[in-house]
């Protein structure tokens, strides 16, 4: 069964280029300010988009996301609402989305049902940051039937074991935390990010994504260069926090989306140069 994520990555592979995938959190400021914000990234040239699901208990979240999450559920954002927004997006985008978030959400709203309408609705993954993958086979049995991808996370502080498990049972691409601690963007990267990336690849046929703590264009470039995605959420949510109205909010994101990924193609121009 074919897969956005699946035909997104491979066309990106072809042109040598690594994938750009911001995060928003749905329901912040509000869901139809979301979906403008959603149209927007893919309109500055977001390759995949992640969909933060609101959770009151964030666990794997820095302070940014953590207000995004409060300032979503103050407006009684749901995963019901979530759905219907990508629904929404679904009838004039086939650009690849992910949702991201916890797995308290979809066990509530019950994990057959979720697993169906998420599919119905057009989404593409699921990443559960909480929801480990010895844990995961009801979720992954059900969520391969419906087509979508489960992706999981590593981390720097992953062994090979852990590595060679999440390469078996994760399907789309591996999610790979830069940093050990929580979202939220940072200066620097950590020195040996491109290490960790290639010890990963002796294990995985799998695209590589790198995420937590991107922050700047220079940044994404960096990842760019050796990843097969930079996923750039606080620094995003960021902007949108410091936008006053819900349009300039709009504009704001879509211009710093646009900023990331002319950076990320100038360094492919670059290396491609190089290399000849």
């Amino acid at each position: 069964m074919t897969n956005r994520i699946d035909e997104k990555f491979a066309a990106l592979k072809k042109r040598g280029e690594a994938a750009l995938i911001p995060f928003v959190t749905a329901g912040d400021p509000e869901i139809k300010t979301t979906l403008r914000i959603l149209r927007a990234l893919e309109e500055a040239g977001a390759d995949a988009i992640e969909v933060g699901v609101p959770f009151s208990d964030p666990m794997a979240d820095g302070a940014t996301i953590q207000r995004a999450s409060e300032r979503a559920l103050r407006g009684r954002t749901s995963l019901t609402h979530v759905l219907k927004l990508i629904r929404e997006f679904r009838r004039d985008s086939e650009i690849p989305v992910v949702l991201f978030g916890y797995y308290n959400p979809i066990f509530h709203y019950g994990l057959e049902r979720f697993v169906r309408d998420a599919s119905a609705a057009g989404v593409d993954g699921v990443l559960c940051v909480d929801l480990p993958p010895e844990e995961s086979d009801e979720l992954r049995e059900q969520a391969e039937k419906a087509g979508l991808h489960t992706i999981f996370l590593l981390a720097p502080t992953s062994d090979a074991g852990r590595i060679q498990l999440v390469a078996r049972l994760g399907r789309g691409f591996i999610y790979y935390v830069s940093v050990t601690g929580v979202t939220g963007a940072r200066r620097a990267l950590e020195n040996e990010l491109q290490a960790q990336v290639a010890r990963i690849r002796r294990y995985t046929s799998l695209p590589i994504g790198v995420g937590f703590g991107i922050s700047t264009p220079e940044q994404a470039a960096r990842i760019a260069s050796f990843a097969d995605a930079a996923v750039v959420g606080s620094a995003l949510i960021d902007v949108i926090e410091r936008a006053g109205r819900n349009g300039k909010k709009v504009q704001d994101a879509k211009a710093f989306v646009a900023r990331l990924k002319r950076a990320m193609r100038a360094k492919k121009g670059r290396v491609t140069r190089t290399e000849d």
